[in-house]
């Protein structure tokens, strides 16, 4: 075979061209002077947690030589430039975090119980709640509960847990000397006032 057959036509030579070296591209060295970018991040300092100055390789390393976490520290040349970011004339990126205004206050009960969370909705949610709540059909289950206590579906939690006092002052064994009757009773009152309690209703 030649190199002019049909075979060889449509194939190009695989020789790579030298790529120019590229320079890297992205923001200015902040060093006073310096034309260089900026690859490489420097903490602004202690007053100013999440900023960052922008320096090339050769004046971050200066800059790190001088830099101490403590501003008053710090070498003059690289407390000069945390100052100046601090203050606001020298450009930096990131977020700057503050510390928050008031300290909160220490909760009470565990963040992931339910008491918790009840406890920070404010009176409105927790009517309008019960409101819908009300306003849905009720369930077998739920409609059987309060049959049991005595009470009407549009009945108030605080009706619900009086009438449900008084249903265990009623049946006790205590108050009906073991009577079987009343024990059974009890237990409907109790298992009752348990599913209105887990639907919402009290």
């Amino acid at each position: 075979m030649t190199s002019d057959s049909k075979i060889f036509v449509g194939l190009k030579p695989t020789r790579k061209k030298p790529t120019p070296h590229r320079k890297p591209s992205g923001p200015a060295c902040q060093w006073d002077g310096c034309e260089a970018v900026g690859t490489h991040r420097a903490p602004v300092g202690r007053d100013a947690e999440g900023l960052y100055l922008r320096f090339c390789p050769d004046h971050v390393r200066e800059y790190n030589k001088g830099y101490n976490f403590a501003t008053n520290l710090s070498d003059p040349v690289t407390a000069r430039y945390q100052k100046e970011a601090a203050n606001g004339t020298r450009a930096t990126e990131g977020t700057s975090i503050k510390p928050p205004s008031e300290t909160p206050l220490p909760s009470t009960e565990r963040s992931g119980s339910a008491k918790a969370t009840n406890a920070r909705k404010t009176a409105q949610q927790r009517q309008a709640a019960v409101a819908e709540l009300q306003r849905r059909r009720l369930k077998v289950l739920e409609a059987k509960a309060f049959d049991t206590l005595g009470l009407s579906p549009d009945a108030t939690p605080e009706e619900i847990r009086s009438r449900y006092k008084q249903m265990l002052k009623l049946h006790h064994p205590d108050a009906n000397h073991g009577d079987r009757n009343s024990e059974d009773k009890l237990r409907a009152s109790i298992d009752a006032h348990k599913i209105l309690k887990l639907n919402g209703f009290c």
